[in-house]
């Protein structure tokens, strides 16, 4: 059946309107609107399975900004932990994204679930570059268990809605830009400059000599 989930994602991120609309049936409003995004900003999906390359994923979306792979799994559990083969499978992904500086996925689709069933994780990767590099940040990693290891937990994973939203829209590009700004502005802030640094010495400076001044001149605002 997992077939069956690649064929539905693939016509989503394709932007197909059938695909849309028919993960949308029980969607709010709000919801369908996110994702009809993709209309204007859609896919290149490429089904990637069985072509023997390992870490490739099931699905490759390709468009002129971005590439990602996508590795889809389907289950009525809310958790799905790695072990054998699916481990492989991460393992793999987690390889060829930091050999070829991509930004793997995990799209799980849980069944018996109305409205959004698809949850979006990020595999954690470093060297992203570009637009991979600004969205990064705003899609949540595989949560960990207790000892470390990666898993799928549908309730901590992004509405595939608003991964649309983030990734086609211009509202989303926008967050990211902004985010990017925060977080250099942030790495300037605690990386002081020679001038800051002068500036705050001189300043400690001046402080302690008031200190000392004000310590050994007596006070005269009682005095008769």
């Amino acid at each position: 059946m997992t077939g069956a989930y690649e064929r539905e994602l693939r016509e989503v991120l394709s932007g197909t309107e059938k695909g849309v609309n028919a993960v949308t049936r029980s969607c709010t409003q709000e919801e369908k609107d996110r994702m009809a995004c993709v209309s204007r900003r859609p896919f290149l999906v490429v089904r990637a399975a069985g072509s023997g390359m390992e870490g490739s994923g099931d699905l490759v979306a390709l468009r002129g900004d971005c590439c990602f792979p996508i590795e889809v799994k389907s289950t009525r559990a809310e958790k799905l932990y790695f072990s054998g083969r699916t481990k492989d499978q991460l393992l793999a992904m987690i390889r060829e994204g930091e050999r070829s500086g991509l930004m793997p996925l995990y799209a799980h689709r849980r069944k018996g679930v109305r409205g959004d069933s698809w949850r979006i994780f990020r595999v954690e990767t470093t060297g992203l570059k570009g637009t991979l590099a600004r969205f990064a940040p705003m899609i949540p990693a595989l949560p960990l268990t207790r000892n470390g290891s990666p898993f799928i937990d549908w309730e901590q994973g992004m509405p595939l809605n608003r991964f649309i939203a983030i990734l086609c829209s211009s509202e989303g590009e926008q967050a990211a830009q902004a985010l990017r700004g925060l977080a250099n502005r942030a790495v300037k802030q605690t990386t002081p400059t020679m001038a800051e640094n002068k500036a705050k010495s001189t300043q400690d400076i001046l402080a302690e000599l008031a200190r000392r001044r004000s310590a050994v001149i007596p006070s005269f605002t009682d005095k008769e």
